[in-house]
């Protein structure tokens, strides 16, 4: 039987472009901002290719939840060896946080019979670090988040990796499929796409699934603002001898912390 594979992306702006709150304060103003594919997940795409080769046959779908603009993104990932891409619109829903958009993909991967599903460890917009793991619930399987290593064994029946801790100390995990990895940066080399599977994907027709149609209801939490940092402080320079700046600076410490 056919391994099925499914890799999770999101379309994440340029980080060096200048963020400013959109006008609800849930989320960032898209206006003027150019996307593309988050590197996390270009990990997680390397990884699924790699089992794919290991395993001599798989099957790659890849999803990502979002407005229809993340179809370019979405192409550039298939573009490294993918087989199948699909959409799911939440035009509806401008700031998704991390638990719906693991309901969505739940909701319509529930069914799929994905033996393993990959994703990176975060998105580099919203490093919230809690979509894969949701999804994970979600669907009732394992997960092991930050894995640094993955290998299939006995055929797809199990895998085995490695998660990085702190200090530089790894775990060591056998799961039974179906499981799903959030991968670190580091636990390879993304490929680039070959003009072949460019051409390929070029022609390939991506579904989209509106998310109002998967019955997934919007988990309740908290909403959070985004705000712009406040700039505030001064500037104060010290003159005179040594001993005179030094006996200045003591009398600015004592202003904050009387008991010195």
């Amino acid at each position: 039987m056919t391994m099925k594979i499914l890799v999770l992306t999101k379309a994440v702006p340029e980080m060096d472009s200048r963020f400013k709150p959109a006008d609800d304060a849930a989320r960032y103003d898209e206006a003027g901002l150019s996307f593309r594919p988050n590197e996390y997940d270009l990990y997680a795409m390397e990884q699924a290719l790699r089992v794919r080769e290991d395993l001599g046959e798989a099957a790659i779908t890849v999803v990502s939840v979002g407005p229809p603009r993340v179809e370019a993104q979405l192409r550039r990932v298939l573009g490294m060896g993918g087989d199948y891409g699909v959409i799911i619109d939440d035009s509806d829903d401008p700031a998704p946080d991390a638990l719906s958009i693991a309901s969505l993909i739940g909701a319509w991967a529930g069914d799929k019979d994905f033996d393993l599903i990959l994703c990176g460890v975060m998105s580099e917009d919203m490093q919230r670090s809690q979509t894969g793991p949701a999804l994970a619930e979600t669907l009732g399987i394992p997960s092991v988040t930050t894995a640094v290593s993955l290998s299939a064994m006995e055929g797809g029946k199990f895998f085995r990796c490695e998660r990085e801790l702190e200090g530089g100390v790894r775990e060591r995990f056998q799961v039974r499929a179906p499981a799903l990895f959030a991968v670190q940066s580091g636990i390879n080399s993304p490929r680039y796409p070959s003009l072949s599977n460019v051409l390929r994907v070029k022609r390939m027709e991506i579904p989209r699934v509106p998310a109002g149609s998967l019955g997934a209801k919007r988990p309740p939490g908290a909403e959070i603002k985004v705000l712009e940092p406040r700039r505030e402080g001064k500037c104060e320079f010290l003159e005179g001898g040594l001993e005179e700046i030094a006996d200045a600076l003591i009398e600015r410490m004592r202003e904050v912390v009387p008991s010195l």
